[in-house]
């Protein structure tokens, strides 16, 4: 298939005749070039490509498998043979594709979605003294990940005191990210869905606002079944599996959400980034 002529001013469909080929060294491909007779433009079939002018085209696949499978950027710089700076270069590729393709899912969706779970997950960003919250929202009957934002919190517990006396104040965001989550699964949702949830304090007022029509289930929270892994539960019968599995997911499968770890996030930024790639390969290679 001739593609288009990437010159906006150029309207010609037409005018589009082969003009050679190249050979790119990066992953051993001939290129077809093309001319626009229309505008005299030269371009190639990889000019309107996603990865256009993109450097080690071969390790874009391992880049997304293995960032979504617990591996940490630096290792995996060292494992691919990279400098550092390269993985995170992928990663935001990746995150902005993967970004693209979940507004995609969500509106082919249609609002056919009729049972949502929702739920927090605690991690850090640098020190547990400074904690940030993602909120994560699955459609529960195959845990398809619907959406999944980042928010900072204050510290609570035995640690609120010390984080004032560090850092100071420290303002809560958690209410703008989950308006911001259910803002972006709206598309995917149907009006009269069923909720479920824990006993979070925000979620009921934000549900009826965004989705007056629908129903919301609230289940008290329940001991973890191992200290450090609060998402899988003691309990026989844990009526928010679903999302506390998918939670768990996460923590086994991104490097800095694990419980003990020293890969740490350093700008809340880039774990969104991070979550959005997981988000794509958990939908389309997990479910």
């Amino acid at each position: 298939m001739i593609p288009r002529c990437p010159n906006k001013n150029c309207s010609q469909t037409s005018s589009i005749i082969k003009s050679g080929f190249f050979f790119r060294k990066d992953d051993s491909k001939k290129i077809q070039r093309y001319r626009c007779q229309n505008c005299s433009k030269n371009f190639s079939r990889a000019t309107q490509s996603s990865t256009y002018r993109h450097k080690k085209r071969r390790i874009n696949s391992l880049v997304f498998k293995f960032l979504s499978s617990g591996v940490s950027q630096r290792r995996l710089a060292l494992n691919l043979g990279v400098h550092r700076l390269t993985i995170k270069r992928k990663l935001l590729f990746w995150a902005k594709l993967a970004n693209s393709e979940q507004k995609k899912l969500l509106q082919n969706l249609n609002q056919s979605v009729s049972f949502v779970q929702i739920d927090d997950l605690i991690t850090i960003e640098h020190t547990k003294l400074k904690p940030l919250s993602v909120s994560l929202a699955i459609k529960a009957d195959d845990r398809t990940i619907l959406g999944a934002v980042v928010s900072q919190i204050p510290a609570f517990g035995h640690l609120a005191e010390l984080s004032r006396k560090k850092y100071g104040r420290r303002k809560s965001t958690q209410k703008e990210g989950l308006n911001k989550l259910m803002e972006a699964i709206a598309p995917a949702v149907h009006p009269l869905t069923y909720f479920e949830s824990d006993e979070h304090q925000l979620y009921p007022p934000l549900i009826l606002k965004h989705f007056p029509g629908s129903s919301h289930q609230s289940y008290p929270s329940e001991r973890g079944a191992v200290t450090g892994q609060g998402e899988l539960k003691k309990i026989k019968f844990d009526p928010l599996f679903s999302i506390n599995h998918t939670c768990a997911m996460l923590r086994a499968n991104i490097n800095r959400l694990f419980r003990r770890t020293w890969c740490t996030t350093k700008l809340p930024e880039m774990l969104q980034k991070h979550l959005d790639v997981y988000v794509h390969f958990h939908n389309t290679q997990l479910i």
